[in-house]
Protein backbone atom coordinates (compact mmCIF):
# COMPACT_ATOMS: atom_id res chain seq x y z
CA UNK A 1 0.00 0.00 0.00
CA UNK A 2 2.24 2.98 -1.17
CA UNK A 3 0.93 6.13 0.52
CA UNK A 4 -1.52 8.07 -1.70
CA UNK A 5 -1.62 10.71 -3.87
CA UNK A 6 -3.93 13.89 -5.59
CA UNK A 7 -5.73 11.20 -7.40
CA UNK A 8 -7.20 9.78 -4.07
CA UNK A 9 -7.88 13.04 -2.50
CA UNK A 10 -10.43 13.65 -5.89
CA UNK A 11 -11.50 9.75 -6.24
CA UNK A 12 -13.22 9.66 -2.15
CA UNK A 13 -13.46 13.40 -1.23
CA UNK A 14 -16.15 16.04 -2.30
CA UNK A 15 -14.20 19.34 -4.24
CA UNK A 16 -13.95 21.95 -1.91
CA UNK A 17 -11.87 25.25 -1.52
CA UNK A 18 -9.97 24.08 0.87
CA UNK A 19 -7.81 21.11 -0.17
CA UNK A 20 -6.77 18.21 2.21
CA UNK A 21 -3.53 16.81 2.27
CA UNK A 22 -3.49 12.94 2.13
CA UNK A 23 -0.41 10.92 2.58
CA UNK A 24 2.19 11.11 -0.03
CA UNK A 25 4.40 8.33 -1.36
CA UNK A 26 7.29 10.17 0.21
CA UNK A 27 8.09 8.46 3.65
CA UNK A 28 9.42 11.55 5.53
CA UNK A 29 6.70 13.45 4.30
CA UNK A 30 4.10 10.36 5.74
CA UNK A 31 6.01 11.09 9.00
CA UNK A 32 4.92 14.79 9.03
CA UNK A 33 1.82 14.74 7.89
CA UNK A 34 0.38 11.52 10.51
CA UNK A 35 1.44 13.42 13.16
CA UNK A 36 -1.58 15.83 12.05
CA UNK A 37 -4.21 14.55 14.51
CA UNK A 38 -6.86 16.56 11.48
CA UNK A 39 -4.76 14.83 8.56
CA UNK A 40 -6.85 11.75 8.65
CA UNK A 41 -10.55 13.11 10.38
CA UNK A 42 -13.54 12.53 8.52
CA UNK A 43 -11.55 10.52 6.34
CA UNK A 44 -11.73 7.23 4.73
CA UNK A 45 -8.49 6.43 4.23
CA UNK A 46 -6.69 3.51 5.95
CA UNK A 47 -3.23 4.91 7.17
CA UNK A 48 -0.04 2.56 5.93
CA UNK A 49 1.25 0.62 9.26
CA UNK A 50 -1.09 1.80 11.75
CA UNK A 51 -4.05 0.24 13.72
CA UNK A 52 -7.34 2.34 13.49
CA UNK A 53 -10.18 1.48 15.87
CA UNK A 54 -14.15 2.13 14.78
CA UNK A 55 -17.35 1.85 15.54
CA UNK A 56 -20.08 0.59 13.20
CA UNK A 57 -24.02 1.18 13.73
CA UNK A 58 -25.96 -1.92 12.78
CA UNK A 59 -27.09 -2.25 9.39
CA UNK A 60 -24.77 0.54 7.97
CA UNK A 61 -21.63 -0.12 6.21
CA UNK A 62 -18.72 1.47 6.11
CA UNK A 63 -15.75 1.64 3.79
CA UNK A 64 -12.16 2.32 3.73
CA UNK A 65 -9.94 3.45 0.98
CA UNK A 66 -6.45 2.89 -0.08
CA UNK A 67 -4.21 2.73 -2.99
CA UNK A 68 -1.48 0.55 -4.14
CA UNK A 69 0.52 2.45 -6.54
CA UNK A 70 3.34 0.14 -8.18
CA UNK A 71 2.44 -3.97 -8.84
CA UNK A 72 4.05 -6.79 -7.21
CA UNK A 73 3.43 -4.82 -3.80
CA UNK A 74 3.38 -6.92 -0.68
CA UNK A 75 -0.39 -6.01 1.06
CA UNK A 76 -1.50 -7.30 4.47
CA UNK A 77 -5.74 -6.22 5.98
CA UNK A 78 -6.24 -7.43 9.14
CA UNK A 79 -10.12 -7.15 10.18
CA UNK A 80 -10.69 -7.62 14.37
CA UNK A 81 -14.26 -7.60 14.98
CA UNK A 82 -14.67 -6.85 18.86
CA UNK A 83 -18.07 -7.69 20.33
CA UNK A 84 -19.84 -8.66 17.32
CA UNK A 85 -19.83 -10.81 14.12
CA UNK A 86 -18.87 -8.18 11.19
CA UNK A 87 -19.34 -9.56 7.26
CA UNK A 88 -16.55 -7.40 5.19
CA UNK A 89 -14.55 -8.40 1.87
CA UNK A 90 -11.83 -6.17 0.31
CA UNK A 91 -12.50 -5.36 -3.59
CA UNK A 92 -10.00 -4.06 -5.80
CA UNK A 93 -10.13 -1.70 -8.34
CA UNK A 94 -7.71 -0.52 -11.47
CA UNK A 95 -6.94 3.04 -11.08
CA UNK A 96 -7.67 5.14 -14.40
CA UNK A 97 -4.77 6.03 -16.67
CA UNK A 98 -4.68 9.58 -16.53
CA UNK A 99 -4.35 8.98 -12.42
CA UNK A 100 -1.19 7.40 -12.36
CA UNK A 101 1.07 10.52 -13.25
CA UNK A 102 2.73 12.58 -10.37
CA UNK A 103 -1.07 13.75 -9.16
CA UNK A 104 -1.03 17.02 -10.89
CA UNK A 105 -3.62 17.94 -13.85
CA UNK A 106 -7.20 19.33 -14.13
CA UNK A 107 -9.46 18.95 -11.38
CA UNK A 108 -12.52 18.19 -13.94
CA UNK A 109 -10.97 15.00 -15.40
CA UNK A 110 -10.06 13.85 -11.96
CA UNK A 111 -13.71 14.17 -10.85
CA UNK A 112 -14.93 12.35 -13.61
CA UNK A 113 -12.71 9.59 -13.40
CA UNK A 114 -14.03 9.86 -9.07
CA UNK A 115 -17.32 9.40 -10.41
CA UNK A 116 -16.40 6.15 -12.65
CA UNK A 117 -14.50 4.45 -9.79
CA UNK A 118 -17.10 4.77 -7.46
CA UNK A 119 -20.11 3.71 -10.05
CA UNK A 120 -18.00 0.16 -10.44
CA UNK A 121 -18.07 -2.12 -8.03
CA UNK A 122 -14.30 -3.69 -8.71
CA UNK A 123 -13.12 -7.51 -7.95
CA UNK A 124 -13.35 -8.81 -4.92
CA UNK A 125 -10.61 -10.23 -3.28
CA UNK A 126 -11.30 -11.67 0.09
CA UNK A 127 -14.70 -11.93 2.26
CA UNK A 128 -15.21 -13.14 5.27
CA UNK A 129 -18.94 -13.29 7.53
CA UNK A 130 -17.98 -13.74 11.61
CA UNK A 131 -16.07 -13.09 14.62
CA UNK A 132 -12.68 -14.03 14.12
CA UNK A 133 -9.50 -11.98 13.33
CA UNK A 134 -9.11 -12.65 9.75
CA UNK A 135 -6.29 -11.80 7.37
CA UNK A 136 -6.02 -11.12 3.77
CA UNK A 137 -2.51 -11.10 3.01
CA UNK A 138 -0.56 -10.99 -0.71
CA UNK A 139 3.15 -10.97 -1.30
CA UNK A 140 2.26 -9.74 -5.12
CA UNK A 141 -0.97 -7.34 -5.17
CA UNK A 142 -1.74 -5.40 -8.55
CA UNK A 143 -1.77 -1.86 -8.53
CA UNK A 144 -5.48 -0.48 -8.24
CA UNK A 145 -7.53 1.57 -5.47
CA UNK A 146 -8.58 -1.29 -2.66
CA UNK A 147 -12.29 -0.46 -0.89
CA UNK A 148 -12.57 -2.05 2.24
CA UNK A 149 -16.26 -2.71 3.40
CA UNK A 150 -17.76 -3.69 6.88
CA UNK A 151 -20.95 -4.18 8.06
CA UNK A 152 -22.80 -5.34 11.27
CA UNK A 153 -26.40 -7.06 11.05
CA UNK A 154 -26.33 -8.05 14.77
CA UNK A 155 -25.61 -4.79 16.70
CA UNK A 156 -23.66 -1.76 16.91
CA UNK A 157 -19.93 -2.68 17.30
CA UNK A 158 -16.74 -1.31 17.62
CA UNK A 159 -14.03 -3.16 15.27
CA UNK A 160 -10.08 -2.74 14.67
CA UNK A 161 -8.79 -2.82 10.63
CA UNK A 162 -4.47 -2.89 10.31
CA UNK A 163 -3.22 -2.71 6.73
CA UNK A 164 0.26 -2.45 5.54
CA UNK A 165 2.18 -2.59 2.50
CA UNK A 166 5.55 -3.95 4.33
CA UNK A 167 4.27 -6.70 6.43
CA UNK A 168 7.81 -8.76 6.70
CA UNK A 169 9.61 -5.34 8.67
CA UNK A 170 6.58 -4.25 10.47
CA UNK A 171 5.30 -7.25 12.75
CA UNK A 172 3.11 -5.60 14.64
CA UNK A 173 0.76 -8.80 16.25
CA UNK A 174 3.36 -10.83 18.21
CA UNK A 175 3.54 -14.60 17.01
CA UNK A 176 2.64 -17.75 18.12
CA UNK A 177 4.86 -20.55 19.11
CA UNK A 178 4.51 -23.94 16.77
CA UNK A 179 1.62 -25.31 19.90
CA UNK A 180 -0.62 -22.60 20.88
CA UNK A 181 -2.96 -24.11 22.96
CA UNK A 182 -3.10 -23.31 26.77
CA UNK A 183 -2.92 -26.27 28.94
CA UNK A 184 -4.55 -27.17 32.60
CA UNK A 185 -1.57 -28.40 34.40
CA UNK A 186 -3.33 -28.24 37.90
CA UNK A 187 -6.84 -28.38 38.71
CA UNK A 188 -8.34 -27.86 42.46
CA UNK A 189 -11.74 -26.85 43.93
CA UNK A 190 -10.85 -22.88 43.99
CA UNK A 191 -7.52 -23.04 42.00
CA UNK A 192 -6.72 -23.63 38.34
CA UNK A 193 -2.98 -23.68 36.91
CA UNK A 194 -2.53 -22.64 33.17
CA UNK A 195 0.41 -23.10 31.02
CA UNK A 196 1.65 -22.08 27.52
CA UNK A 197 4.73 -21.88 25.29
CA UNK A 198 6.72 -18.30 25.03
CA UNK A 199 5.89 -16.13 22.03
CA UNK A 200 8.65 -16.49 19.73
CA UNK A 201 8.19 -12.43 19.70
CA UNK A 202 10.04 -12.23 23.32
CA UNK A 203 12.40 -15.18 22.65
CA UNK A 204 13.80 -14.70 19.41
CA UNK A 205 13.04 -10.91 18.25
CA UNK A 206 13.63 -9.98 21.59
CA UNK A 207 10.38 -7.57 21.67
CA UNK A 208 8.96 -6.37 24.90
CA UNK A 209 5.45 -8.56 25.20
CA UNK A 210 3.38 -9.49 28.25
CA UNK A 211 0.68 -12.03 28.90
CA UNK A 212 -3.05 -11.01 29.39
CA UNK A 213 -5.03 -14.02 31.45
CA UNK A 214 -8.69 -13.82 30.73
CA UNK A 215 -11.20 -15.91 33.11
CA UNK A 216 -14.81 -16.16 32.05
CA UNK A 217 -18.09 -18.65 33.18
CA UNK A 218 -19.73 -18.46 29.21
CA UNK A 219 -16.92 -18.69 26.17
CA UNK A 220 -13.58 -18.21 24.69
CA UNK A 221 -12.86 -15.35 23.27
CA UNK A 222 -11.24 -14.89 20.14
CA UNK A 223 -9.81 -11.57 20.59
CA UNK A 224 -8.51 -9.04 23.44
CA UNK A 225 -10.41 -6.53 21.72
CA UNK A 226 -13.45 -8.67 22.48
CA UNK A 227 -12.78 -8.92 26.37
CA UNK A 228 -12.41 -4.81 26.52
CA UNK A 229 -15.86 -4.73 25.20
CA UNK A 230 -16.94 -7.01 27.60
CA UNK A 231 -15.16 -5.34 30.46
CA UNK A 232 -15.79 -1.83 28.96
CA UNK A 233 -13.02 -0.70 31.47
CA UNK A 234 -10.26 0.56 28.91
CA UNK A 235 -9.75 4.52 28.92
CA UNK A 236 -8.53 4.09 25.23
CA UNK A 237 -11.68 2.06 24.29
CA UNK A 238 -13.96 4.20 21.68
CA UNK A 239 -17.19 5.18 23.20
CA UNK A 240 -20.17 4.30 20.69
CA UNK A 241 -21.02 8.03 19.14
CA UNK A 242 -24.26 9.39 18.71
CA UNK A 243 -26.05 9.20 15.62
CA UNK A 244 -26.67 12.18 13.45
CA UNK A 245 -23.37 13.89 15.14
CA UNK A 246 -20.14 14.16 13.10
CA UNK A 247 -18.20 11.34 13.66
CA UNK A 248 -14.77 10.61 12.12
CA UNK A 249 -13.71 6.66 11.58
CA UNK A 250 -11.04 7.07 14.20
CA UNK A 251 -9.67 9.81 16.23
CA UNK A 252 -5.99 9.91 16.86
CA UNK A 253 -6.84 11.17 20.65
CA UNK A 254 -8.84 7.44 21.21
CA UNK A 255 -6.97 5.79 19.35
CA UNK A 256 -3.04 5.80 20.84
CA UNK A 257 -1.08 7.73 17.59
CA UNK A 258 1.74 9.56 19.26
CA UNK A 259 2.90 13.29 18.40
CA UNK A 260 6.39 12.25 17.82
CA UNK A 261 8.46 9.63 16.46
CA UNK A 262 5.96 8.17 13.87
CA UNK A 263 7.02 6.66 10.81
CA UNK A 264 7.83 3.19 9.42
CA UNK A 265 9.80 2.49 12.95
CA UNK A 266 7.06 4.58 14.95
CA UNK A 267 6.52 1.71 17.31
CA UNK A 268 3.32 0.98 15.37
CA UNK A 269 1.45 4.29 16.84
CA UNK A 270 0.58 2.82 20.07
CA UNK A 271 0.39 4.26 23.44
CA UNK A 272 2.63 2.72 25.80
CA UNK A 273 1.39 -0.48 27.66
CA UNK A 274 2.33 -0.80 31.78
CA UNK A 275 5.43 -1.93 33.02
CA UNK A 276 6.10 -5.62 32.74
CA UNK A 277 6.34 -7.90 35.88
CA UNK A 278 3.54 -5.41 37.38
CA UNK A 279 0.10 -7.39 37.78
CA UNK A 280 -2.37 -5.37 36.10
CA UNK A 281 -6.31 -5.90 37.26
CA UNK A 282 -9.15 -4.74 35.37
CA UNK A 283 -11.95 -4.12 37.23
CA UNK A 284 -14.15 -6.91 36.49
CA UNK A 285 -17.84 -6.18 35.18
CA UNK A 286 -20.54 -9.11 34.14
CA UNK A 287 -18.61 -11.83 35.78
CA UNK A 288 -15.36 -11.34 33.63
CA UNK A 289 -11.51 -10.86 34.89
CA UNK A 290 -8.74 -10.11 33.22
CA UNK A 291 -5.25 -9.98 34.30
CA UNK A 292 -1.73 -8.83 32.72
CA UNK A 293 0.80 -11.18 34.66
CA UNK A 294 4.02 -9.66 32.56
CA UNK A 295 6.05 -12.36 30.77
CA UNK A 296 5.37 -15.70 33.04
CA UNK A 297 3.90 -18.42 31.12
CA UNK A 298 2.77 -19.95 34.28
CA UNK A 299 -0.55 -18.83 36.58
CA UNK A 300 -2.46 -19.76 38.70
CA UNK A 301 -5.91 -18.83 39.10
CA UNK A 302 -7.81 -18.83 42.56
CA UNK A 303 -10.87 -17.94 44.23
CA UNK A 304 -12.74 -19.93 42.47
CA UNK A 305 -16.02 -21.55 43.23
CA UNK A 306 -15.93 -25.22 43.50
CA UNK A 307 -18.08 -27.69 40.37
CA UNK A 308 -18.36 -24.55 38.08
CA UNK A 309 -16.81 -24.50 34.43
CA UNK A 310 -14.78 -21.83 33.90
CA UNK A 311 -13.15 -20.31 30.55
CA UNK A 312 -9.36 -19.55 29.97
CA UNK A 313 -7.74 -17.49 27.52
CA UNK A 314 -4.26 -16.11 27.19
CA UNK A 315 -3.49 -12.82 24.94
CA UNK A 316 0.37 -12.23 24.04
CA UNK A 317 0.75 -8.46 23.91
CA UNK A 318 3.20 -6.26 21.88
CA UNK A 319 4.11 -3.82 24.97
CA UNK A 320 5.11 -1.03 22.19
CA UNK A 321 2.32 -1.51 19.86
CA UNK A 322 -0.47 -2.64 22.90
CA UNK A 323 -1.44 -5.01 19.58
CA UNK A 324 -2.49 -8.73 20.71
CA UNK A 325 -2.38 -12.57 19.89
CA UNK A 326 -5.05 -14.70 21.11
CA UNK A 327 -3.76 -18.29 22.11
CA UNK A 328 -6.07 -21.45 21.62
CA UNK A 329 -8.11 -21.23 24.96
CA UNK A 330 -9.44 -23.98 27.17
CA UNK A 331 -11.71 -24.18 29.55
CA UNK A 332 -12.44 -26.65 33.20
CA UNK A 333 -14.52 -27.26 35.67
CA UNK A 334 -12.89 -27.25 39.28
CA UNK A 335 -13.33 -29.99 41.62
CA UNK A 336 -16.89 -30.51 43.59
CA UNK A 337 -16.54 -29.96 47.61
CA UNK A 338 -15.33 -32.87 49.16
CA UNK A 339 -17.89 -34.43 50.28
CA UNK A 340 -18.36 -34.58 54.26
CA UNK A 341 -20.00 -36.86 56.78
CA UNK A 342 -23.43 -35.65 57.23
CA UNK A 343 -24.32 -35.97 61.15
CA UNK A 344 -27.80 -37.61 61.56
CA UNK A 345 -29.93 -35.70 64.18
CA UNK A 346 -32.08 -37.85 66.32
CA UNK A 347 -35.85 -35.94 66.99
CA UNK A 348 -35.44 -34.13 70.52
CA UNK A 349 -31.88 -34.79 71.41
CA UNK A 350 -29.16 -32.05 71.23
CA UNK A 351 -26.30 -32.06 69.33
CA UNK A 352 -22.81 -30.91 69.46
CA UNK A 353 -21.47 -29.27 66.36
CA UNK A 354 -17.88 -27.84 66.00
CA UNK A 355 -17.27 -25.70 62.67
CA UNK A 356 -14.10 -24.78 61.62
CA UNK A 357 -13.56 -21.50 60.55
CA UNK A 358 -14.93 -20.56 57.08
CA UNK A 359 -15.58 -24.09 56.99
CA UNK A 360 -19.04 -26.28 57.06
CA UNK A 361 -20.87 -29.05 58.38
CA UNK A 362 -23.85 -31.15 56.96
CA UNK A 363 -26.70 -32.44 59.42
CA UNK A 364 -29.69 -34.86 58.36
CA UNK A 365 -32.84 -34.83 60.29
CA UNK A 366 -35.39 -37.43 58.62
CA UNK A 367 -38.62 -38.15 61.34
CA UNK A 368 -39.93 -41.51 61.72
CA UNK A 369 -43.70 -40.43 61.84
CA UNK A 370 -45.39 -38.32 59.77
CA UNK A 371 -45.54 -34.86 61.08
CA UNK A 372 -47.18 -31.38 60.86
CA UNK A 373 -44.56 -29.19 61.66
CA UNK A 374 -40.88 -29.30 62.17
CA UNK A 375 -39.05 -26.95 65.23
CA UNK A 376 -35.04 -26.15 64.94
CA UNK A 377 -33.26 -25.12 68.40
CA UNK A 378 -29.65 -23.62 67.51
CA UNK A 379 -27.89 -22.14 70.14
CA UNK A 380 -24.94 -20.21 68.56
CA UNK A 381 -22.01 -20.50 71.16
CA UNK A 382 -19.48 -17.98 69.87
CA UNK A 383 -19.56 -15.81 66.38
CA UNK A 384 -22.70 -15.79 64.12
CA UNK A 385 -22.58 -18.95 62.13
CA UNK A 386 -25.24 -19.11 58.58
CA UNK A 387 -27.73 -22.13 58.73
CA UNK A 388 -29.21 -23.08 56.12
CA UNK A 389 -32.20 -25.90 55.47
CA UNK A 390 -33.15 -27.95 52.91
CA UNK A 391 -36.47 -30.03 52.62
CA UNK A 392 -35.70 -32.59 49.85
CA UNK A 393 -33.90 -30.46 48.04
CA UNK A 394 -35.45 -27.43 48.51
CA UNK A 395 -34.47 -24.71 50.38
CA UNK A 396 -37.06 -23.57 53.22
CA UNK A 397 -35.02 -21.25 55.25
CA UNK A 398 -31.47 -19.02 55.18
CA UNK A 399 -30.15 -16.86 58.27
CA UNK A 400 -27.70 -15.50 59.94
CA UNK A 401 -27.65 -17.15 63.78
CA UNK A 402 -26.14 -15.32 67.27
CA UNK A 403 -27.19 -16.83 70.69
CA UNK A 404 -30.17 -18.63 70.69
CA UNK A 405 -33.03 -19.27 68.24
CA UNK A 406 -35.88 -21.20 67.26
CA UNK A 407 -37.44 -21.87 64.04
CA UNK A 408 -40.57 -23.60 63.07
CA UNK A 409 -40.95 -25.06 59.86
CA UNK A 410 -44.18 -26.69 58.22
CA UNK A 411 -43.79 -30.51 57.60
CA UNK A 412 -44.59 -32.93 54.67
CA UNK A 413 -44.95 -36.98 55.08
CA UNK A 414 -41.71 -38.70 54.59
CA UNK A 415 -39.53 -35.64 54.18
CA UNK A 416 -36.06 -36.01 54.69
CA UNK A 417 -34.43 -32.25 56.18
CA UNK A 418 -30.81 -31.62 55.33
CA UNK A 419 -29.11 -28.64 57.39
CA UNK A 420 -26.07 -26.61 56.18
CA UNK A 421 -23.95 -24.70 58.78
CA UNK A 422 -21.43 -22.47 57.68
CA UNK A 423 -18.69 -20.85 60.27
CA UNK A 424 -17.45 -17.56 60.12
CA UNK A 425 -14.77 -16.02 58.79
CA UNK A 426 -13.51 -14.51 61.32
CA UNK A 427 -12.47 -17.74 64.01
CA UNK A 428 -14.11 -21.25 64.42
CA UNK A 429 -18.00 -21.80 65.41
CA UNK A 430 -19.80 -24.22 67.92
CA UNK A 431 -23.48 -24.86 68.20
CA UNK A 432 -25.70 -26.80 69.59
CA UNK A 433 -28.36 -27.95 67.76
CA UNK A 434 -32.04 -29.83 67.80
CA UNK A 435 -34.54 -30.67 65.85
CA UNK A 436 -37.97 -31.99 67.07
CA UNK A 437 -41.74 -32.74 65.90
CA UNK A 438 -42.47 -32.07 69.14
CA UNK A 439 -41.58 -28.98 70.31
CA UNK A 440 -44.17 -29.03 73.45
CA UNK A 441 -41.11 -28.36 76.23
CA UNK A 442 -38.50 -26.36 74.81
CA UNK A 443 -34.60 -27.98 76.04
CA UNK A 444 -33.01 -24.69 75.94
CA UNK A 445 -34.24 -21.26 78.21
CA UNK A 446 -35.66 -18.71 77.70
CA UNK A 447 -33.97 -15.32 77.11
CA UNK A 448 -34.34 -11.56 76.97
CA UNK A 449 -33.49 -9.41 74.62
CA UNK A 450 -30.79 -8.17 76.33
CA UNK A 451 -28.21 -10.28 77.81
CA UNK A 452 -26.18 -7.67 79.55
CA UNK A 453 -24.83 -7.16 82.92
CA UNK A 454 -25.37 -4.21 84.47
CA UNK A 455 -22.88 -3.25 87.38
CA UNK A 456 -23.49 0.20 89.59
CA UNK A 457 -20.66 2.29 90.28
CA UNK A 458 -22.50 4.23 92.73
CA UNK A 459 -22.87 1.09 95.03
CA UNK A 460 -19.39 -0.01 94.46
CA UNK A 461 -17.48 -0.47 97.67
CA UNK A 462 -14.02 -2.09 99.06
CA UNK A 463 -15.57 -5.08 99.41
CA UNK A 464 -18.84 -5.50 97.30
CA UNK A 465 -20.39 -4.81 94.07
CA UNK A 466 -24.22 -4.34 93.18
CA UNK A 467 -25.25 -5.65 89.73
CA UNK A 468 -28.87 -6.55 87.68
CA UNK A 469 -29.93 -8.82 84.89
CA UNK A 470 -33.12 -8.91 82.82
CA UNK A 471 -35.16 -12.09 83.09
CA UNK A 472 -38.28 -13.37 81.48
CA UNK A 473 -41.88 -14.47 82.04
CA UNK A 474 -40.61 -18.09 82.35
CA UNK A 475 -39.46 -19.28 85.49
CA UNK A 476 -35.60 -20.33 85.52
CA UNK A 477 -32.84 -20.77 87.67
CA UNK A 478 -30.08 -18.16 87.71
CA UNK A 479 -26.59 -18.78 89.16
CA UNK A 480 -23.79 -16.20 89.27
CA UNK A 481 -20.14 -17.13 89.42
CA UNK A 482 -16.99 -14.39 89.82
CA UNK A 483 -13.41 -14.77 89.15
CA UNK A 484 -10.42 -12.81 90.14
CA UNK A 485 -8.79 -11.06 87.19
CA UNK A 486 -5.49 -9.19 86.55
CA UNK A 487 -5.91 -5.25 85.78
CA UNK A 488 -4.61 -5.63 82.40
CA UNK A 489 -7.58 -8.24 81.26
CA UNK A 490 -8.56 -6.80 77.86
CA UNK A 491 -11.56 -7.58 76.08
CA UNK A 492 -9.84 -10.39 73.95
CA UNK A 493 -9.09 -12.13 76.80
CA UNK A 494 -13.09 -11.39 77.41
CA UNK A 495 -13.89 -12.54 73.95
CA UNK A 496 -12.21 -15.83 74.46
CA UNK A 497 -14.24 -16.93 77.69
CA UNK A 498 -17.25 -16.08 76.40
CA UNK A 499 -18.60 -19.08 75.06
CA UNK A 500 -22.03 -19.25 75.83
CA UNK A 501 -22.42 -23.16 75.74
CA UNK A 502 -20.24 -24.15 78.34
CA UNK A 503 -22.25 -24.26 81.76
CA UNK A 504 -21.60 -23.38 85.26
CA UNK A 505 -20.52 -27.09 85.66
CA UNK A 506 -17.14 -25.96 84.14
CA UNK A 507 -16.51 -23.52 87.10
CA UNK A 508 -15.08 -24.13 90.34
CA UNK A 509 -17.19 -24.60 93.03
CA UNK A 510 -15.35 -21.63 94.88
CA UNK A 511 -16.42 -19.30 91.59
CA UNK A 512 -19.71 -19.62 92.43
CA UNK A 513 -21.84 -16.88 94.61
CA UNK A 514 -25.45 -18.02 94.49
CA UNK A 515 -28.40 -19.72 92.57
CA UNK A 516 -31.79 -18.37 92.54
CA UNK A 517 -34.96 -18.92 90.40
CA UNK A 518 -36.76 -15.73 88.95
CA UNK A 519 -39.26 -14.54 86.85
CA UNK A 520 -41.85 -11.90 86.20
CA UNK A 521 -45.36 -12.36 84.36
CA UNK A 522 -44.77 -8.01 83.68
CA UNK A 523 -41.66 -8.02 81.60
CA UNK A 524 -41.48 -4.55 82.57
CA UNK A 525 -40.79 -6.06 86.25
CA UNK A 526 -38.33 -8.61 84.97
CA UNK A 527 -35.26 -7.33 86.57
CA UNK A 528 -33.13 -8.85 89.56
CA UNK A 529 -30.47 -7.32 91.34
CA UNK A 530 -27.65 -8.94 93.66
CA UNK A 531 -24.77 -8.08 95.82
CA UNK A 532 -21.93 -9.44 95.43
CA UNK A 533 -19.66 -9.19 98.58
CA UNK A 534 -16.34 -10.31 100.19
CA UNK A 535 -14.64 -8.94 97.38
CA UNK A 536 -11.13 -7.74 97.80
CA UNK A 537 -10.30 -3.89 97.97
CA UNK A 538 -8.60 -2.46 95.11
CA UNK A 539 -9.22 -5.87 92.49
CA UNK A 540 -10.49 -6.34 89.43
CA UNK A 541 -13.49 -9.39 89.13
CA UNK A 542 -14.90 -11.01 86.01
CA UNK A 543 -18.61 -11.65 86.76
CA UNK A 544 -20.87 -14.17 84.90
CA UNK A 545 -24.55 -15.13 85.23
CA UNK A 546 -25.56 -18.52 83.86
CA UNK A 547 -29.61 -19.22 82.86
CA UNK A 548 -30.70 -23.13 83.30
CA UNK A 549 -33.27 -24.22 81.45
CA UNK A 550 -35.88 -27.16 82.36
CA UNK A 551 -33.81 -29.84 80.31
CA UNK A 552 -30.81 -28.54 82.11
CA UNK A 553 -29.18 -26.69 78.95
CA UNK A 554 -27.65 -23.43 80.65
CA UNK A 555 -26.95 -20.45 78.39
CA UNK A 556 -24.30 -17.15 80.18
CA UNK A 557 -25.17 -13.83 79.92
CA UNK A 558 -22.15 -11.36 78.47
CA UNK A 559 -19.43 -11.32 81.13
CA UNK A 560 -18.99 -8.12 83.00
CA UNK A 561 -15.75 -6.93 84.89
CA UNK A 562 -16.27 -4.99 87.72
CA UNK A 563 -13.72 -3.34 89.68
CA UNK A 564 -14.25 -2.67 93.70
CA UNK A 565 -13.35 0.64 95.53
CA UNK A 566 -9.37 1.04 96.82
CA UNK A 567 -9.91 3.22 99.65
CA UNK A 568 -13.34 3.74 101.47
Amino acid sequence: MVPLHWCLLWLLLPLSLRTQKLPTRDEELFQMQIRDKAFFHDSSVIPDGAEINSYLFRDTPKRYFFVVEEDNTPLSVTVTPCDAPLEWKLSLQELPEEASGDGSGDPEPLEQQRQQIINEEGTELFSYKGNDVEYFISSSSPSGLYQLELLSTEKDTHFKVYATTTPESDQPYPELPYDPRVDVTSLGRTTVTLAWKPSPTASLLRQPIQYCVVINKEHNFKSLCAVEAKLSADDAFMMAPKPGLDFSPFDFAHFGFPSENSGKDRSFLAKPSPKLGRHVYSRPKVDIQKICIGNKNIFTVSDLKPDTQYYFDVFVANSNSNMSTAYVGTFARTKEEAKQKTVELKDGKVTDVFVKRKGAKFLRFAPVSSHQKVTFFIHSCLDAIQIQVKRDGKLLLSQNVEGIRQFQLRGKPKAKYLIRLKGHKKGASMLKILATTRPSKQPFPALPEDTRIKAFDKLRTCSSATVAWLGTQERNKFCIYKKEVDDSYNEDQKKREQNQCLGPDTRKKSEKVLCKYFHSQNLQKAVTTETIKGLLPGKSYLLDVYVIGHGGHSVKYQSKVVKTRKFC
